[in-house]
């Protein structure tokens, strides 16, 4: 079940190439859950996407944003995630969530 470390984010294709195992054992339980239920592979992204917002991790968020593109999911789609960020983490948290999105679907 490797990934090619260079086809990952800098920190985790650099944990995948120094620790294989781990990185292999991380994948399997991400699979494994996503496998677990009903939910259908679009949704998951969005999930997983809004996830990463509740957890104001720029890294993960940038993450799902080029695997949800790359997937076929429209851009519109994963700014409304942040947005609905806005009424529960609040208006500067969506923001934030919205321009770390942005930095994938509208670059510079």
């Amino acid at each position: 079940m490797t990934t090619d470390p260079k086809q990952l984010p800098s920190g985790a294709g650099d944990v995948a190439a120094r620790y294989p195992e781990v990185w292999d054992a991380y994948a399997a339980l991400g699979k494994a859950a996503s496998e677990a239920g009903p939910i259908d592979g679009r949704t998951a992204r969005l999930v997983k996407l809004a996830l990463a917002i509740g957890a104001l991790s720029e890294g993960a968020v940038h993450s799902h944003t080029r695997r949800a593109l790359e997937e076929g999911i429209e851009p519109q789609a994963l700014q409304q995630v942040a947005l609905m960020a806005i009424p529960t983490m609040g208006f500067p948290q969506g923001v934030r969530a919205l321009t770390w999105i942005e930095d994938i679907t509208d670059p510079a």
